[in-house]
């Protein structure tokens, strides 16, 4: 996460991390996890005011998973923009995302990569208050049932 540091620094953005509580251990892809923490880390910079915080942290989620999340003092995003948020090329706000730069797949990689490891992903937010992105992720390895599932739920859209 150190490519992250310099981004929140230059807009004055204090970063904090939430203690996990105890130990928490996942299956998990490593690179995947962290593609998934640094697209959702740079969406809540990017979309923070100069001066605003953004937090991560992990808690247990059930006996099977681990939800992560980043929350952010952003804009937040309307209640009908959220049902679509996570479709590839997706813009909330198309003026403001093309100021800011961005593809439109940052949060489509987010789901793919969630779901491609047996997790969900999901949002809350409240505009002008901020939002909150969590994923899960399973703490065992998947079985080749589920595995099987979720690739061919991949493939076929």
């Amino acid at each position: 996460m150190d490519a992250i540091y310099p981004l929140a620094t230059s807009k004055g953005i204090t970063l904090k991390v939430e203690p996990v509580p105890g130990t928490l251990e996942v299956f998990a892809d490593a690179e995947a996890v962290h593609q998934i923490l640094t697209n959702l880390l740079e969406n809540a910079i990017k979309y923070t005011p100069d001066g605003g915080t953004v937090t991560v942290g992990a808690q247990p989620s059930g006996p099977n998973h681990v939800e992560f999340f980043v929350r952010d003092s952003g804009m937040g995003i309307p209640p009908e923009d959220l049902a679509r948020l996570f479709e590839r090329f997706y813009r909330v706000d198309k003026a403001r995302s093309r100021a800011l730069g961005g593809t439109g797949l940052g949060l489509a990689i987010v789901k793919h990569l969630t779901r491609a490891q047996g997790g969900e992903v999901r949002v809350e937010s409240r505009v002008d208050k901020g939002s909150t992105f969590y994923f899960t992720i399973p703490v065992n390895d998947l079985g080749l049932d589920e595995s099987g599932a979720i690739q061919q739920e991949l493939t076929v859209q």
